[in-house]
Order: C-alpha cells, then sequence, then structure tokens
C-alpha cells in the first residue's frame, strides 16, 4: 500500500508537502504544478487516502446547497478571464468532488436576497458587500471571499496581495532604468449586494503605485489614467487618450493583462513600437499575454489556485472549523519582451 512517502519521493516534494495538499490544508501556499504533480502521485501510486477524503468530503455534501456569486456577467468574463478563471475552477473543483454549485447569481441581474435563500455554504467572487443583519444573508454560516476580504474576523477569503504585485513591477522597470514610468489601471468598485449601487474608492494598485513612486521621487501625476474598469476597452481608450496628448512616459504599469494588451495595440496603429519606443508591463498573466505581439511581461496571478482554495475552505468550513482564515497567495514576475529587458541589457 503506498504512503505518504511514496508520493513524496516521485512527485520530489517533502511528505509534509504530501500531507498538507492531501488534507486540503488552507494555509498551504503551493504552486498549482507542485499540487497536480502531487496529486497526480497520489493517483499513480493508487493511495486510497485521497480517495477516501474525497469520498467522505462528497458524502458530506450531498444534501447541502452551495451559491456562487460574481460581479461579472458572462460577455465581461469573455472580455477579462481573471475572474472567469476563478470561477471554472471552483466548478471544476466540485466536480471532480461529484457534486455542483446550486444556484449562480451574477450580480449585474442586481438579485435580491431571496436569491440567497435555502442556501448552506456560499462562494462569493470579487469585492461585495452584504448586510449583515439582512435574514437571508445572515443564515448562511459558511460564506467565503475571493479577491476580497471585508471582515477577516468573520469570513474566509482568499486574496492577492496588490501591494506586493505593484511593487514587483515598479521594481523591475526602475532595475531596468526607467524612472518616467506611468499607470493605466482602473477605480475599485465595492459592489453592494441586492442593489445596482456600490462604493467607489482607488484600487490597490493605483495607491500603491503612487506610494512607490514618490518614495523614489519618480512620481508625475500627470502620467496617471484611470479609466472605470480593467477591460480591454478601457485600456484602449486610455492609452489613445495618452497619445493624443503627446505625453508619453518611458514605461507603462497597466492594472490588467486585458488592458495592457489593447494599450499594445493602439501603441502600433499610432505608429509606436513596443518596447522601443514605450515599455509595457501588466498584471494577471492571463493565456493571451505570451501569445501578444510581443509577448506581455506581467505579473502572474494565480486565479486557479484562488478558485481551488476556496472551496478548500468552504470545505473545511462546512467540516466544522469556526476560526476564519484569511490566505495571501503569491505572485510571479513573468519577463517577457515587452518591457524592454533584453535591448536594456544590450545596451548597458
Amino acid at each position: 500500500m503506498a504512503t505518504i512517502r511514496d508520493i513524496a519521493s516521485l512527485a520530489g516534494v517533502s511528505a509534509s508537502t504530501v500531507s498538507r495538499v492531501l488534507n486540503g490544508d488552507p494555509s498551504l501556499s503551493v504552486l498549482e504544478e507542485t499540487r497536480r504533480k502531487i496529486i497526480s502521485a497520489a493517483e499513480q501510486l493508487q493511495y486510497k487516502g485521497s480517495q477516501r477524503r474525497q469520498n467522505n468530503q462528497a458524502a458530506q455534501l450531498k444534501d447541502y446547497k452551495i451559491g456562487l456569486v460574481t460581479f461579472c456577467s458572462e460577455q465581461f468574463e469573455s472580455e477579462d478571464p481573471y475572474y472567469l478563471s476563478i470561477r471554472l475552477q471552483i466548478e471544476k473543483e466540485f466536480n471532480q468532488l461529484g457534486l455542483h454549485i446550486t444556484r449562480t447569481i451574477r450580480w449585474v441581474n442586481h438579485d435580491s436576497y431571496e436569491s440567497l435563500s435555502g442556501l448552506d455554504g456560499l462562494i462569493v467572487i470579487g469585492k461585495f458587500e452584504f448586510d449583515p443583519y439582512n435574514l437571508f444573508f445572515s443564515r448562511i454560516q459558511n460564506v467565503v471571499f475571493v479577491d476580497y476580504s471585508p471582515d477577516e474576523n468573520r469570513f474566509d477569503s482568499v486574496v492577492v496581495d496588490f501591494d506586493k504585485v505593484t511593487r514587483t513591477a515598479l521594481d523591475h522597470l526602475t532595475g531596468l532604468g526607467y524612472t518616467r514610468i506611468g499607470l493605466i489601471s482602473s477605480r475599485d468598485f465595492i459592489n453592494r449586494f441586492g442593489s445596482n449601487s456600490g462604493t467607489d474608492s482607488v484600487d490597490q494598485r493605483q495607491s500603491s503605485f503612487e506610494a512607490y513612486m514618490k518614495q523614489k521621487n519618480l512620481y508625475l501625476p500627470e502620467h496617471v489614467h484611470i479609466g472605470k474598469d480593467f477591460s480591454m476597452s478601457t485600456g484602449y481608450q486610455l492609452m489613445q487618450e495618452v497619445i493624443e496628448k503627446q505625453n508619453l512616459p518611458e514605461a507603462f504599469l497597466i492594472g490588467s493583462d486585458p488592458m495592457a494588451i489593447a494599450a499594445g495595440r493602439a501603441l502600433k496603429e499610432a505608429g509606436l513600437k513596443v518596447p522601443r519606443d514605450i515599455a509595457l508591463v501588466g498584471i494577471d498573466d492571463i493565456e493571451m499575454a505570451s501569445y501578444a505581439n510581443p509577448p506581455l511581461t506581467t505579473v502572474k496571478i494565480y486565479t486557479e489556485q484562488m478558485g481551488q482554495s476556496a472551496v478548500k475552505m468552504l470545505l473545511e468550513r462546512i467540516g466544522g472549523r469556526e476560526v476564519p482564515l484569511k490566505i495571501v497567495l503569491p505572485s510571479k514576475l513573468m519577463i517577457r519582451s515587452s518591457c524592454g529587458a533584453e535591448i536594456r541589457s544590450s545596451t548597458s
């Protein structure tokens, strides 16, 4: 019979990592590739503990009604796959357990709180405010937020440290010698569930950018351009406006990959070349980023891991865990051609 150590040897990781992955430890931060190696090794060795655990989870959840709330319309998901990737991974995790999501609620439809009626668990994708005293919401004891942490003393959450993401990108650009760096990004918006309103605020990427650049005495407010969302159309429009003003910086940090790819198109249409005339760095590392022309340098966000962690946390909550947990996932700089690293290295 296969053991934890057998799996660890086959996967090339420690036995403790194998144990934590197979037990669904939500505090463990591990690359998706590593997790897959472990699961694959367990299946290859026909490890019984993993299958038994999944069967127990499925049996426990078979009578539970799980809801999924997302602020995205299907059209928006097709334009910006960030939240789409999270949702699909959540659905995949449930499917692998032989379960399904009872109800998917899209905020674009402005569903009332009654749409939460009868749910035993809820995963919320995106930034939402809920009335804690609402009868329908307060009855749901198992709630996990993804990409937002409204109350870490009450709810489980899976988030990204966008301050670190922003600083990683800027460290790279300044390390290449760029000093005139601009930002193209979006405002933040916290949706108020049950209505078509919400709270508008400064996004973490913008506040971190401004703090970083001011700290280095490089901040120029005229190089900060903020739109209504992180879509391709907004990125394209903002870059067109920058070009028309004829006040281009040396490089841009752009709040999302779709925005960056569209901004690159606007530059190309204006006869400007990336990275010769202006360098670009995005945030996300969507699949399209590596196929852009030129390939986009970006900071990778592990969206699949976000969805996977959310499901595991919900299972733990239903299983009896009372202490709320907050998982902050890592990010990774993916250096490609759009930042001009090769050009800068050859001329230095």
